[in-house]
Formats: C-alpha cells, structure tokens, sequence
C-alpha cells in the first residue's frame, strides 16, 4: 500500500483554464445541477446532457497540464510504489502530464469516455474530444450511450478503492478541493503522520487546523513544497 496519498480536485485543474465547478461564466453556470448532472437527467433531459457534456468535452481539448501536475509526475516516477494519486476530476490532464492509466484514481469518471446506460454491460470507449451523437448505441447491447461520468445520486464504484488507498497511508495531502463533495478531514487518523492542505481559499466544508501544513496558494505555487515534504518523509522511511 502506499504511505503517500495525494486526493485533488478542480484547483489543480484551474490553473490550466479548465473552468472548476462554481466558476463565474464557466461551463457550469447557466445550467442546473438537478438538469445535467444529476440520477435521471439522461431520462429526462438526455439531449441537454450530452450537448453539456460535448462542451465540457471540446473545452478540454486544448488544454496543457501545469508545473503541478508535471511536478507530481516526477514524484511518481520516483516513487512508484509509494505515491497514490486520486482526483475528483474528469479531465486528461494528469494523462497529458505523462501517467499511465492505471497509476491515477479517477472517482468521478472520464470525460473522453462514454460507456454503456446497461449497467448489466461493461461497453466503454474513449471518443476523444469529438461529440458523442445522440443516438449512437452500445455495439454489445444496442442500448444507448452516455457520459462516463458519476452523476449526483448514481453509486460510484470507485470510491472503494479510494478508502483502500488509506489502509497504509501516513502521509495525506490535500490539493485544490474545497471538501464539499469529499470530506478530506475524515481521513485524517493516528496513523497518518503528516498531512498537507493546499488550497486557494479557506473553505467551511474543511477544518485547517486538522492538517500539519496548509497552503493557501495556487498548486504550481506550493508544489515544490509539497514535493519536498513528501520526499524528506520518504527519505526518514528510508525509501529512498
């Protein structure tokens, strides 16, 4: 298992100009959640879904991952068993920084993938950056495809293998989330020994006073002393 996770989320992403969830004229705020990110929307609103979904898909096409997610794949390169990386976010980013597949986390989907609405069928694809035609069906069951994205109110199967990333952590850090969607503090335990938060602004929904360091500055501006922090406590491990 792991001793370092690192849990980010839309902060990370910001600083490449992907528009984060409450961003004043983003993608997100003439719409309402209940309408295209919500259990049923696809029922009810499919058309208004994927049309959303195909511009968050378009927005991300030129997007460039930033000093921090490049700075935390140096890390994992160098420390490849001891580094887990989660992110709440759907972007490419981390993959455009160089990470495999199978070395990030993703809880809340992909968004150049779209997968079957049988949940009984495993059907997934990766459609780049193009739009996904409204009546294009799952080659293996003919039914529809949808976003692979983990809607409001839909179980997310990947939340199971992010308590499992805990179980030998002792270092946690905290980047770029305000902890509305993921309570960050309730990971912090006796077994973990440090932790970081790195934040833009102070947020209600996370109590600082529970973290060894906080931050409150861009990532690409706390990186470097995220990434040494991590690398002196690997060290006292005598990990490297």
């Amino acid at each position: 298992m792991a001793k370092v996770v690192i849990l980010s989320g839309a902060g990370i992403s910001a600083e490449s100009g992907i528009s984060t969830f409450r961003d004043s004229g983003g993608l997100w705020e003439n719409h309402k959640i209940e309408d295209i990110c919500s259990a049923g929307c696809l029922r009810k609103n499919r058309d208004m879904t994927l049309d959303f979904y195909d511009a968050r898909r378009a927005d991300i096409k030129d997007k460039k991952p930033n000093y921090a997610h490049l700075r935390l794949k140096e890390l994992k390169d160098k420390y490849p068993n001891e580094l887990a990386i989660i992110t709440q976010n759907v972007d490419n980013l981390y993959e455009r920084a160089g990470f495999k597949e199978e070395d990030i986390l993703h809880l809340h989907g992909f968004l150049t993938s779209v997968r079957c609405t049988n949940e009984q069928c495993d059907f997934k694809v990766d459609i780049g950056y193009g739009a996904l035609e409204k009546t294009r069906v799952c080659p293996k069951c003919q039914s529809l495809l949808r976003p692979d994205i983990v809607f409001f109110g839909e179980a997310a199967p990947m939340y199971a293998k992010l308590y499992e990333s805990f179980q030998g952590c002792e270092f946690f850090v905290v980047i770029g989330t305000s902890g509305n969607v993921i309570n960050t503090d309730m990971f912090l335990n006796k077994k973990i020994q440090h932790s970081i938060l790195n934040n833009l602004y102070v947020s209600d929904a996370i109590d600082d006073t529970l973290y060894s360091k906080v931050l409150y500055k861009k990532a690409t501006e706390a990186i470097d002393e995220i990434v040494s922090d991590v690398e002196s406590f690997l060290a006292s491990k005598h990990l490297v």
